[in-house]
């Protein structure tokens, strides 16, 4: 089942529209590979996808064990490798309030960990989650 239509716009550009939804993004390439960094680059798209895979499975889990959370947000470096050019590591960030309990706090750190980006890019990529709970 197609789910992306993805058009190159010329100037290391594209367009990606989600077909099930109309909705699209940009893509550039980053001002140290050719591009103007005018949009995210295809491997901030990646990073990007860590940090929101990760924040999808922490309200998963915060529906099924009615966690009140009043503020899940997160901040995402992204390190690459010179040869060959590639991400060599994401440190996702997060910044939960709501949750106090050290037992829920843990299980929260596990299930990220389950994301299905993560498990897709393991053993290719270093991926490194921060937790701060307010």
């Amino acid at each position: 089942m197609e789910v992306l239509e993805v058009n190159y716009l010329g100037n290391l550009r594209t367009e990606a529209t989600h077909l099930p939804s109309g909705s699209k993004i940009y893509t550039d390439a980053p001002k140290d590979n050719h591009g103007q960094g005018a949009y995210f680059s295809p491997t901030d798209l990646v990073a990007t996808a860590v940090a929101s895979c990760g924040m999808t499975i922490v309200g998963i889990l915060a529906e099924r064990k009615n966690w009140n959370l009043t503020q899940v947000k997160a901040k995402v470096e992204k390190h690459m490798r010179a040869q060959p050019r590639s991400i060599e590591k994401v440190v996702v960030k997060y910044q939960i309030a709501g949750l106090e309990k050290a037992e829920d706090q843990n299980m929260l750190k596990h299930a990220v960990r389950t994301c299905p980006v993560e498990l897709t890019l393991l053993g290719n990529v270093e991926i490194v989650h921060e937790f701060e709970f307010l």
